[in-house]
């Protein structure tokens, strides 16, 4: 616009310059009717007009700018954008203020979890700043041998003359030169050695930004690195949302933690749904009963080829060649549950890896063979393997391997899971660190060969889910204990101990009538195959005192109840733990006789000998000490509200604000201090 109009200007400039001219030689007085008031006012004509033209010629770019308008930007290879694409602002930001902080050529490495969505980054990258681009390239690098023809490709692409590929890298950045900036993705690259050959150096090196992605570890001292993770569950609800209009929150929200917030997962989900009009509360449904098979079904919309269950098989048949111990760890580490995995579980027992842990660096190069590769995440002491790399990995497995990984697994765990969860001091963390693995390993009925170790660990974990009084998932665990030790035969002592727990988990459910049927049953199996002053005997008869107690049965609870402290401190002597819980279930008895004086000193020993024993902050202690703030309250001892408030603090730290143990504590401080006023 500012081009013609300058023309325009310049054009009516001529015409006055002209007009005046022809005046002095013509000497007319009077000139065409458009034209006299030049001739009248010329110098206010001319004051108009020199003004325009200025600003007319300054808006127009020099000859020089003119010639070197920018070309269009020129992308090779590069996929189709992503129309689903979803989230990941703040991660594109990043890399786009690191790739645009240096001033020499910027090497960027994303690097992640196959299936994480690096790939796609990158694409949606190019997209999203390809007018800061005058050319860009997208290159698969999976292969390294296939680098440097895709080069002479791209040589052609650029209007090069033939090159051969140990001169098309060369000549091809040369080119780049007069196209800077520019972007080359080299995607799903191996170890930086294998692409050292195809990145920019020297006198190359300051024309535009590299991005590579990868699988793979090492990269941090070649480029800077940027981690990504899977999905923020955000980020997986809206994805789903998207892809299947109408998606209940709830249900995207179970989808999205059944499939571990995996963007690929999350987009064959949705093409399966889409493909099969199957509904999402169905597909939940699925994903919770046939995981293994779904990951292999459906396709995500921009890459057909593409399937979870096949993902990582490249990898692992890598490591089947080059280092077969790294598999057996990763099939053993399948069949645990998606959390972090304790190194020392394997260390400790020579049933879960074959020699690795007696050889350090063996172990060690193992461990890290899953980390380098993406195939597990490694920390201090832990590994971490994604939920769908082990359905996959578990997918694959023949029955023969299957079983052998459940059978180390089961005597494994058995082995570092604390079995005295009352006199060790660190059972507690110890049991809740293996407690989801102990689960995910004994869900399904067990075979033969480790069925007595699958049924010990269903009590264990149990057991430890009481003392949090998780007591909806105890139950069906202790159930299935129970079953299986039945079943086996020649295990009555075992099967007392899976009624006794039993008879607790009823009696703290409020079933008291069926907590008795159960205790009474431990009690008579135990005492027709153990000694009559078996400590396993005293657990029945404490068991059963307090299940009395709460029919209302007090006097035929008391012997049963002085019986168990007898056999266990005979067993253990005066000051052990197991000692204290027999001091309580006495102490029951007493306060439900209304005899409060005869119920305190026996609190006040067992609160004692858990002193001694246990952390100050165990929620052993806390139970005493609301226990004892209640019978000393009734005797009218004004130390009972601070016993309380001390009781409920531990609760609160151990349990939670929300647990119901919790908000009864809080609830007797309140309560307390409400009859103190």
């Amino acid at each position: 616009m500012w081009r013609r109009l300058a023309g325009a200007v310049a054009g009516l400039l001529v015409l006055f310059v002209g007009s005046l001219a022809f005046n002095a030689a013509s000497g007319q007085s009077r000139w065409p009717r458009p034209l006299d008031f030049v001739r009248v006012h010329p110098w206010v004509v001319l004051l108009l007009l020199i003004p325009l033209a200025l600003i007319g010629l300054g808006q127009q770019p020099p000859c020089s700018d003119r010639r070197q308008d920018p070309l269009p930007p020129t992308a090779y290879q590069l996929p189709p954008r992503n129309t689903n694409f979803t989230g990941r602002d703040a991660t594109l930001l990043e890399v786009r203020q690191r790739l645009t902080s240096v001033s020499d050529v910027a090497t960027l490495v994303v690097h992640g979890l196959g299936g994480v969505g690096k790939t796609q980054l990158a694409v949606e990258y190019a997209y999203r700043y390809l007018a800061k681009y005058r050319f860009v390239a997208f290159l698969g690098a999976e292969a390294p041998d296939l680098v440097a023809p895709q080069f002479v490709s791209l040589a052609g692409e650029l209007g090069l003359p033939e090159v051969s590929s140990d001169q098309a890298i060369p000549r091809v950045y040369g080119n780049l030169v007069d196209r800077r900036p520019w972007l080359i993705i080299f995607d799903n690259a191996e170890k930086p050695g294998a692409l050292a050959h195809a990145l920019p150096s020297g006198s190359l090196a300051g024309n535009g930004h590299v991005i590579v992605t990868t699988r793979v570890s090492g990269w941090s001292s070649s480029a800077g690195v940027v981690d990504l993770e899977v999905f923020t569950r955000q980020e997986s609800m809206k994805l789903l949302a998207q892809r299947v209009p109408g998606m209940a929150e709830a249900v995207a929200d179970r989808i999205a933690e059944q499939l571990g917030d995996l963007p690929l997962a999350l987009e064959q989900a949705a093409g399966y749904m889409g493909y099969n009009q199957t509904t999402p509360e169905r597909y939940r449904d699925l994903l919770a009963s046939h995981l293994e098979d779904m990951i292999g079904r459906g396709e995500p919309s921009d890459r057909p080829s593409v399937v979870v269950a096949t993902l990582w098989q490249l990898s692992v048949e890598r490591l089947e060649t080059e280092q077969p111990q790294a598999v057996r760890l990763l099939e053993i580490c399948a069949l645990l549950a998606p959390d972090p995995i304790p190194l020392d579980l394997f260390t400790g027992s020579p049933e879960s890896l074959d020699g690795a842990p007696a050889d350090a660096l063996l172990w060690d190069t193992a461990v890290g063979a899953l980390a380098g590769l993406g195939l597990a995440r490694r920390g201090e002491a832990s590994l971490v393997v994604h939920r769908l790399v082990q359905a996959a990995v578990r997918a694959a497995m023949p029955a023969e391997a299957h079983l052998d990984a459940r059978v180390r697994l089961c005597r494994a765990l058995l082995a570092a899971v604390p079995d005295d969860l009352h006199s060790a001091p660190d059972a507690r963390p110890r049991r809740q660190q293996l407690l989801p693995h102990v689960i995910a390993v004994t869900k399904d009925d067990p075979p033969a060969e480790c069925a007595a170790e699958t049924a010990v660990l269903l009590r264990l974990a149990s057991e430890f889910l009481v003392q949090i009084g998780d007591y909806s998932v105890a139950l069906p665990l202790c159930e299935h204990a129970l079953a299986i030790d039945e079943s086996l035969g020649d295990r009555d002592a075992e099967v007392g101990f899976d009624l006794v727990a039993l008879a607790q988990i009823h009696r703290d459910l409020g079933a008291p009538a069926r907590s008795r049927q159960l205790a009474e049953r431990a009690l008579s199996v135990h005492e027709s195959c153990l000694p009559a002053d078996s400590p396993a005997i005293a657990t029945d008869l404490a068991t059963l005192a307090r299940t009395l107690c709460i029919l209302g049965e007090h006097e035929a609870a008391r012997p049963l109840a002085e019986r168990a402290l007898r056999i266990d401190e005979a067993a253990y002597g005066p000051d052990d733990p197991y000692v204290s819980f027999d001091l309580i279930a006495l102490a029951n008895v007493h306060v439900d006789l209304g005899d409060h004086a005869s119920a305190a000193p026996l609190i006040s020993r067992a609160l004692r000998i858990r002193e001694a024993k246990y952390a100050p902050d165990h929620l052993y202690i806390g139970y005493v000490l609301l226990f004892q703030a209640r019978v000393l309250h009734t005797l009218h001892d004004g130390t009972a509200v601070d016993l309380a408030r001390r009781g409920a603090q531990i609760l609160l730290t151990q349990l939670g604000r929300t647990h119901p143990k919790t908000e009864d504590a809080f609830a007797l401080v309140d309560s307390l201090q409400g009859g103190a006023r």
